[in-house]
């Protein structure tokens, strides 16, 4: 029998309402987990928000209070038996898509902290990863981007695990004399979490990471092939261009322009669909180097040019259809972006086929 889940209302810290994006195998995994315990997680995800994930969806966008109580109750679920550990254990080599392969056929593992500092953002945004140097050892250090407050120890833990997994493939049996600092104390279930890690494990350090010995970050990988991880780089380089001008605000807004109807919202409608108020949203746009007024304008010149370029609309049409209740206002407008009016660009249109 499955249990139904109980869902408690937590005070969480003030954190932006934004969104955060993770492969469907991460989250299937915390689902996974809780469903050990023989919980109901369809009708958990339900009462969350969330949509079936299956493993293989590339990725899975939520609300990031959303994420957060999902990885709160579900800890409540996990009792004393670490989700974050449990969740870690399951992200091997294999389950980071083009970046676990671009780590598998890495040359040392200087590249492989390289190569994660610079594409982590393909998996999470939770973190960001730096490799430095500190006496006579080698540093990966994790730096946390958000406020992650009461699910703090799960998520890093997971983290480090997944990591640490990836370092163990790689040496392919080499000792590699790795220990692991977390920053906070040893808690209940500590005895747990060293066998889990097998390596030494420091608490209350001033940094969360993964700690070698300098002589064993260059020292050559058997798995090592050159021309799979230059190939794996340039995939992992277009994914990351792709992912950055997706996470542009001005490129999503102009998302939410094109999709909707004839009329375009309203700076407030479109600021709340943003979970922001205006005066954020206007801000978040200036520091793009963009406005809203400019990116409405931007699209009404593109569907004005696909509209024309079809041929299916006279100009009053298109006019309406941008939204214009004058016509007059559009062939200003129109004249303005393309430098004719809109019957010239048409003529022209019609010369050149």
């Amino acid at each position: 029998m499955t249990t139904k889940p109980t869902i408690t209302t937590t005070v969480q810290p003030a954190m932006p309402q934004s969104d955060i994006t993770l492969p469907g195998f991460y989250v299937a995994q915390i689902l996974d987990v809780v469903a050990s315990f023989g919980v109901d997680t369809g009708l958990w995800a339900s009462e969350l928000g969330l949509e079936p994930i299956a493993e293989d969806l590339d990725s899975v966008t939520m609300p990031w209070d959303v994420f957060y109580r999902m990885v709160q109750q579900a800890e409540g679920y996990s009792g004393d038996t670490a989700l974050g550990l449990k969740v870690g254990q399951r992200l091997a080599v294999n389950t980071h898509g083009i970046l676990g392969f671009a780590a598998m056929n890495s040359g040392s593992i200087r590249q492989v902290v390289d190569l994660v500092a610079r594409f982590i953002p393909l998996r999470t945004d939770l973190i960001t990863v730096v490799g430095e140097v500190h006496q006579q050892h080698f540093r990966i250090v994790f730096q946390e981007k958000r406020e992650l407050d009461d699910i703090r120890r799960s998520v890093l833990e997971a983290i480090v695990l997944a990591i640490k997994n990836i370092l163990d493939f790689i040496a392919m049996g080499e000792k590699l004399s790795l220990e692991v600092a977390l920053p906070y104390p040893a808690h209940r279930y500590s005895d747990f979490l060293r066998s889990m890690f097998n390596t030494p494990v420091h608490f209350s350090q001033d940094w969360v990471g993964i700690s070698l010995p300098l002589e064993v970050v260059d020292r050559p990988l058997k798995m090592a092939n050159n021309a799979s991880f230059r190939d794996a780089i340039k995939i992992c380089q277009q994914e990351l261009e792709q992912l950055e001008n997706q996470d542009s605000l001005a490129t999503q807004i102009q998302q939410l322009l094109l999709s909707g109807s004839q009329q375009f919202p309203t700076l407030e409608t479109t600021a709340r669909c943003f979970h922001m108020t205006p005066r954020t949203l206007h801000r978040r746009l200036q520091e793009e180097g963009t406005s809203y007024k400019f990116l409405v304008e931007d699209v009404r010149h593109r569907l004005a040019l696909q509209h024309f370029k079809k041929g299916d609309l006279t100009i009053q049409q298109v006019a309406y259809a941008l939204g214009y209740s004058d016509v007059a206002n559009f062939r200003r407008a129109f004249k303005r972006w393309q430098g004719v009016p809109p019957s010239e660009y048409i003529e022209s249109l019609k010369s050149d086929s």
